[in-house]
Formats: C-alpha cells, sequence, structure tokens
C-alpha cells in the first residue's frame, strides 16, 4: 500500500544496482538511516565507503515512520544511570539529548527538503498518575537543561484541541520531517561526499578474506571491504547468524486524512508539535507540511491487506477528535520496526571488522542517524569515545513463536493499559 511519504517525497536520485566488483574501506548493508549516516559520516573523514540495498534507499522503516524526531530512549536518565553507571550513562544521554540537533544541522547543512518542523513533542496521558510520572520524566531532563514544559489538561487541551487527556510533558528539542525525503536527502549527500550507493543488489552472502570481507551480491558482483557494517535493523535477515532472531519486527501502522481546513481543523496541534501517547501500546500523531493528520501505532504482526487493518487507528482519531465530524482518509501504510527484548539499541562486533547495529524501537529518525554518527567515529579509530553500548549478539529464546509474541503482548498491554496499572 502506498504511503502519504512515497507518494509526496521529491525523486529519488537513481541508485543502480551494482554491476562490477569493487574494493572499498566499509561496506554497508541497508540504506535506512542508520546505514545513510554512517555512511556520510565516514566518507566526510576520507573512508571510501560502499552502501547496497535490497530494494531502493529508504524503501523500510526510515521512508515508512511518522516523521517524528524524538531525542529520547525508553529509559529516562536516572534509569540509564542505574543500567549503566554514571561514566558509561552520561555520555550516552548527552548522545541521545543532542540526536535531533544532528538531524537538524544535517537537514540545513545539506538543504534537505524534507518539511523541517522543530515545535517540540507532547507526550501524554489519560490519567493522572500517568501524568505523574511524565511529570517527573520533565523534571529530570530539566535538571540537565533541556528545554521542557509540565502540562495540566488544560494545556494539553489548548495545544492539541481534544480534550481526551489529564496532562503530560513537552520536549522543546522535538519536531518532524518528512522521513522519506530525509532519506533520500541523506542519499543525496552522501552521493556528493563521494559514496557509492546502489539500490536493488541484495546482500547473499557474506564471507570473511583475509583480513577482511567479502560481500556477495545477487546482482553477481562482489564488493571487498575492510570492514563491514549491517544495518537492516525491522527487515534484516539471516545474512550474519542469528542477527534476525536477537530482535522482534514488529508493524508499526499509519494513517492519514485528507488535508484538513477551516476553523475547526485549526484548532488540532495549531502550534505543529507532535504527539504520542505514554500507554504501552502507544499511538501518535501530527500534522504533516498539507494539514493532513496522521495517526500511528501498533498493528497485526503481518503486513496489511487493505484499510480494514486499519480501522483501530482511524476510530482512535475520530474518538480524540470528534469535533471534526467524520474523517475521510487518503492513505493507509505501515513499516516493520525492530524491537530488542532490553528496548535499547543493539550495537554487535561478532566478528572482526564486522559491525551489527539495529534495534531502535520506533525512535529511527533521531536515533538511527546519531547511531551512524558514532558508528563512523568507532570505525576510523577503535579507541574513539563511543556512547552507545557494545554487546554480545544473543538470539531471543524461541524466536520463531515471535507472532505469538507480539500478538500476546499486544493483548497483554492492551488490558495494563485499560488497568492503568504501572
Amino acid at each position: 500500500m502506498k504511503s502519504l511519504w512515497a507518494a509526496t517525497a521529491p525523486p529519488a536520485v537513481p541508485t543502480p544496482a551494482l554491476s562490477e566488483s569493487l574494493k572499498v574501506d566499509v561496506a554497508i548493508v541497508g540504506a535506512g538511516y542508520t546505514g545513510l549516516s554512517t555512511a556520510l559520516h565516514l566518507a566526510e573523514k576520507g573512508v571510501r565507503v560502499c552502501v547496497l540495498e535490497a530494494n531502493e534507499p529508504g524503501w523500510g522503516a526510515s521512508g515508512r515512520n511518522g516523521g517524528q524526531v524524538n531525542p529520547t530512549l525508553k529509559y529516562d536518565p536516572d534509569q540509564l544511570v542505574q543500567m549503566y553507571g554514571a561514566e558509561r550513562a552520561e555520555p550516552l544521554i548527552d548522545t541521545v539529548s543532542s540526536s535531533a540537533d544532528l538531524v537538524f544541522d544535517l537537514i540545513k547543512r545539506h538543504e534537505i527538503d524534507c518539511a523541517p518542523i522543530r515545535k517540540g513533542w507532547m507526550q501524554v496521558s489519560y490519567s493522572d498518575k500517568g501524568v505523574a510520572g511524565l511529570h517527573a520524566r520533565a523534571d529530570q531532563w530539566a535538571r540537565r537543561g533541556v528545554p521542557v514544559q509540565c502540562l495540566d489538561a488544560s494545556a494539553v487541551a489548548t495545544r492539541m484541541g481534544s480534550e481526551a487527556f489529564a496532562g503530560g510533558w513537552l520536549d522543546g528539542r522535538a519536531g518532524s520531517i518528512q522521513p522519506l525525503a530525509y532519506a533520500r536527502g541523506l542519499v543525496r549527500a552522501a552521493l556528493a561526499a563521494g559514496v557509492r550507493i546502489h539500490g536493488q543488489s541484495a546482500v547473499t552472502e557474506l564471507q570473511r578474506q583475509g583480513s577482511g570481507w567479502q560481500v556477495q551480491t545477487a546482482c553477481g558482483a562482489q564488493v571487498t571491504a575492510d570492514q563491514v557494517v549491517l544495518a537492516t535493523n525491522g527487515y534484516s535477515s539471516n545474512l550474519w547468524p542469528g542477527m534476525a532472531q536477537s530482535i522482534l519486527a514488529a508493524n508499526s501502522f499509519i494513517v492519514a486524512t485528507k488535508p484538513l481546513s477551516g476553523s475547526v481543523a485549526e484548532s488540532i496541534l495549531p502550534g505543529q508539535e507532535t504527539v504520542s501517547t505514554s500507554q504501552r501500546l502507544l499511538l501518535y500523531f501530527r500534522k504533516d507540511a498539507y494539514g493532513r493528520l496522521l495517526m500511528g501505532g501498533r498493528g497485526l504482526f503481518n503486513d496489511p491487506t487493505g484499510p480494514t487493518d486499519f480501522a483501530h487507528l482511524e476510530r482512535s482519531l475520530a474518538l480524540l477528535f470528534p469535533q471534526l465530524g467524520p474523517l475521510e482518509f487518503e492513505y493507509h501504510w505501515a513499516g516493520r520496526i525492530a524491537i530488542t527484548r532490553d528496548f535499547m539499541p543493539h550495537v554487535h562486533e561478532p566478528a572482526p571488522g564486522l559491525t551489527l547495529a539495529l534495534g531502535c524501537n520506533g525512535r529511527g529518525i533521531a536515533l538511527c542517524t546519531s547511531l551512524g554518527q558514532q558508528l563512523a567515529g568507532r570505525l576510523c579509530d577503535r579507541h574513539a569515545a563511543f556512547a552507545y553500548p557494545v554487546s554480545p549478539l544473543q538470539r531471543l529464546p524461541l524466536h520463531g513463536l515471535q507472532r505469538f509474541y507480539i500478538g500476546a503482548g499486544v493483548a497483554w498491554y492492551s488490558l495494563l493499559d485499560r488497568l492503568n496499572v504501572s
């Protein structure tokens, strides 16, 4: 199903299939945000880079997400300090906190046409108990100098145009973009920096060759590289043993209305913030540059087959904004995100010269861009500071039952959300 972003993004720069074998310093598999950001930052350091993509750059979740640029992890700063200790946690917190800055700086520096808006992100709750937790979260970031606001029910209603919520907080670092246009802009920037990018070039085999690697493609051509980065995230295969089994690949479904108009429509998110709920099964929504109202959330394990698979999102929008009356929906689409067991991004180095980077847990725009910048520094200098944890690759137990995991998890978390259980 065609997405809003595919319908409205600037045309893609040609990235023809690999037709000849070549040798580079770093080969990257996957042309989403992680792969493209890694490639761009490596090329700016003078590194010879080739990016191989099975479809076209931005084809996966990088071109199909909700377009929210949120510089956060699942865990708050104090939790990260408890998990990793201050020495390891503080660089991670600082890097994540500045990840939206990195995105918007890249957009400005490379003149990427992706409708950037930086008006903040609201996280809201239906209950007073949930609001207290969100205000505590805001306080943690405020102590670190982040521009935040604690919002009561009245403030949320004014900013959002819905009286469904008891309150929340506003993170001033955040914003929104046209996500596929951003991915295509990174492609243009990387090509201009000298990166070789080849779409329709699925990688079929990865073999150690001397001190480096040989990457075989379905096109028949090979890439020889000193180092390889696998950045396939929610669309990971068995290219490296255990990689696909280390994550759950869950669908995120999104709907978009036709452009809204009139004074009632103008009362919906007049300040152009993005929003997500604090439920376990969160909803996220925003307006696009043309006044369409978008909403996303979890869907079926299987890819959608028709608009009826999105009925739960359509009902949610109608309940939140009854003043709009019957809504007409123009687009329905979905993309797969990689969910890790600890809800943290995972970086693995299972063999010399091989790096796996995946599991951004639905925070891909800011987090993957930042991860790519960090990986570029690490690939150039193994002793350079690296903010993200590097961990052993571990398969999820009974991964073959992930369809059951996701279905059971959706049912369980839906029940907890209804009961308002912490």
